[in-house]
């Protein structure tokens, strides 16, 4: 599940957009680039998360692990470009 694109179906962020990066057993960490940054990103269960079917592949995660400074960017970018589909 890591580098999906997922929207939130509960909380205070209900239908806000995400990029998950990293997983635990019934939790994931996201980020949207803007507010919840990768260096810090938000904790939420995985039940209150829609899938979306796109995101990252496994190389573009490893690149953003590699060069967080970007990272940012690049999870906005492809956050924005996934929202006009």
């Amino acid at each position: 599940m890591t580098g999906k694109l997922v929207r939130s179906k509960a909380g205070h962020d209900k239908g806000m957009l995400y990029i998950v990066v990293r997983e635990e057993e019934h939790c994931v960490y996201v980020a949207d680039g803007v507010l919840k940054t990768y260096g810090n990103p938000k904790r939420k269960n995985r039940k209150h998360l829609q899938l979306i079917n796109s995101g990252f592949s496994a190389e573009e995660i490893n690149k953003l692990a590699e060069n967080p400074a970007n990272a940012d960017t690049e999870i906005k970018y492809k956050i924005k470009q996934c929202a006009n589909c």
